[in-house]
């Protein structure tokens, strides 16, 4: 079924222009105006979208703040818990369109899309299994007297739900699920590189039976929709995945009526590799923490740090490891690597690929844009590998979000935690080595969200993810996620 989608004109591009929905209703742009959304591969137009602004996000949040306030106030947790697993069965029978749209719209493989069903599906029934276990307690206090004294959660309300273009239907699912599991409504700003996935959701949504008002998609510009999602005062949370340069703006935005704010934001991550590690399972682990989904992944493992004593041979068969790699239309079911999801992109990648040979690292594969045949319309770079970079180059200090390795030497234990902990940021981090006594001591000395030991990007529903220092806070899966979307409230009863 993927393969007749991608090799015809998949069924949601219709030709229409894709309108917004809010309050249940598929609308057009107050302004009337549109943009369009382009196939990364081939640069062709796939759609011309609704292009939302202030006074859509004020007719979104007006709708949500109804069904908050409303119908949607006297659903009981088991029926929260029936519509998740209602849209989990018809995202499950839908997939393989909704992975087309993925890589249609922002270039990751088919075979990358397809691969996430596992994910996609248990995120939404991980929820729907948290929309009935939303506990308070009892608390014993010491106040003289009778007293009886226990805590509710209870839904924070209204949530802007901003998020990134990497990933449009697992990052939908992961803003929408907990906030459905806990009774909160939602209003959705897609990225406007790849707003089509999560448009198709939102039918989907309405098919399962959610209410009108509970889940609203206004597809538009960060610095118009987004901005004003983020300062609405009657949004009463922000929950943003992307740069963390749009995430402190938003963060001073939350400060007109000091709403709840959880940010997953960009990451520099290490990814330290030890002589006594398995090379077999290093090598590819490695390439892959950086050219899967063509770097475009927050905590893609881009600082690869490498005992120097294997330095020159490991960096050399990464190198290798990503020649082998098939660059191409994402279409293909043979395609690894696929383009950048946008020429703005493209020039970004490029750019420093550029700085890094400008400020002395050696190319050891890649490091030019791909323009031969067919690849001269998308916006194609190879898997680069970076040798003799410095901890004060650019290329290790700045997020690139292409397919880039700075690979670094290093000689000892506390020298390479001290080094790995040298950045800004602090989301994800990798260990590779065969002694346990070091993976336990990487673990514990990595200020990062994540350590992944002899293994990387490894995700699961109910497992946390996020941030430390400039990569945010707050949490994103586990049950740490869903408290993300309540408020505790305490109550007291003097019972003497």
């Amino acid at each position: 079924m993927t393969a007749d989608i991608l090799t015809t004109r998949h069924p949601f591009l219709d030709g229409k222009p894709k309108r917004m929905l809010i309050d249940g209703k598929w609308v057009e742009a107050a302004s009337g105006k549109t943009f369009e959304t382009i196939n990364p591969s081939t640069g062709e137009i796939l759609a011309a979208v609704a292009e939302g602004d202030a006074e859509d996000i004020d007719r979104a949040v007006a709708a949500a703040r109804r069904a908050f306030q409303g119908p949607w106030s006297k659903f009981k947790p088991f029926e929260r818990q029936a519509l998740l697993l209602r849209l989990a069965d018809l995202v499950e029978q839908h997939f393989d369109e909704l992975a087309a749209l993925d890589t249609l719209d922002m270039g990751a493989p088919i075979g990358r899309t397809r691969a996430s069903r596992l994910r996609a599906l248990g995120m939404l029934r991980y929820y729907a299994g948290q929309a009935v276990s939303i506990l308070g307690e009892t608390i014993e206090n010491s106040l003289p007297g009778e007293y009886v004294s226990f805590t509710l959660k209870e839904p924070v309300g209204v949530v802007g739900a901003i998020i990134p273009w990497n990933s449009p239907l697992t990052a939908t699912i992961w803003k929408i699920g907990p906030a459905l599991a806990t009774g909160c409504t939602v209003v959705l700003k897609p990225a406007e590189e790849a707003p089509l996935t999560p448009l198709r959701v939102a039918e989907l949504c309405q098919e399962a039976g959610i209410p009108p008002g509970v889940v609203n998609v206004v597809p538009g510009y960060g610095e118009t929709a987004g901005a004003a999602l983020a300062r609405h005062p009657d949004v009463d949370k922000v929950a943003f995945t992307g740069s963390h340069l749009t995430g402190q703006k938003i963060v001073e935005a939350s400060a007109g009526n000091l709403k709840r704010v959880s940010l997953e934001l960009g990451g520099k991550s290490p990814d330290v590799v030890f002589a006594d590690a398995d090379l077999e399972t290093a090598v590819p682990g490695a390439g892959m923490a950086v050219f899967a989904n063509s770097g475009q992944i927050c905590s893609a493992g881009t600082r690869l740090f490498v005992e120097r004593k294997i330095y020159d041979e490991f960096t050399a068969r990464v190198a290798s490891f990503g020649k082998t790699l098939r660059v191409g239309d994402s279409r293909d079911p043979e395609t690894q690597v696929g383009p950048l999801v946008s020429a703005e992109q493209l020039d970004r990648v490029t750019g420093y690929l550029a700085i890094g040979r400008q400020e002395g690292a050696r190319p050891l594969s890649g490091g030019e844009r791909l323009t031969e045949g067919e690849m001269a319309k998308g916006y194609f770079v190879p898997p680069t590998v970076f040798a003799d970079v410095k901890d004060e180059m650019r290329i290790a200090k700045e997020e690139i979000f292409g397919p880039v390795i700075s690979a670094i030497p290093f000689t000892d234990i506390e020298e390479v935690i001290e080094r790995s902990n040298r950045t800004h940021y602090g989301l994800g981090s990798g260990v590779w080595t065969r002694d346990v006594s070091k993976a336990h001591k990487l673990a514990r000395g990595i200020r990062a969200g994540s350590v992944w030991i002899n293994c990387y990007q490894a995700m699961d529903p109910a497992v946390p993810f996020g941030g430390y220092k400039m990569s945010g806070y707050g949490r994103e899966s586990g049950k740490q996620h869903v408290e993300e979307y309540l408020n505790v409230k305490s109550v007291w009863i003097k019972t003497g």
